[in-house]
């Protein structure tokens, strides 16, 4: 992913609209260009300022409530890693489990 298709990510991502393939990237994108985190660290700022107006809420720590919801991506990436592998593994022993008793199932057939 290169700067520019990270900074059109940064409203969806603010706006929690990023598929999981999408905030992989991004992330993976804002971790290593510095560029890229200022840039979402000023539309993360104005986003939430807007919203603690509206509101009338008072927080007013806006880089901790960043790193949060960084933290929160992160986890939810790796929480989709987690899942994948355990379907595949799942489907994987599912299938030999299948395979495992048509075998033996065979095996009583035809040898008796």
């Amino acid at each position: 992913m290169n700067c520019q298709e990270a900074e059109r990510l940064v409203m969806p991502y603010i706006c929690d609209e990023l598929s999981n393939e999408e905030l992989e990237e991004f992330l993976e994108h804002v971790a290593s260009c510095p560029n890229c985190q200022e840039e979402l660290e000023i539309y993360f700022m104005v986003a939430l300022g807007l919203k603690q107006l509206d509101s009338g809420s008072g927080n007013y720590n806006i880089k901790g409530e960043l790193e949060a919801a960084l933290e929160s991506s992160y986890q939810r990436v790796h929480f989709d890693h987690f899942m994948k592998v355990a379907h595949y593994a799942m489907s994987t022993l599912a299938a030999v489990g299948l395979l495992t008793t048509f075998l033996l199932q065979m095996r009583i057939w035809f040898i008796g």
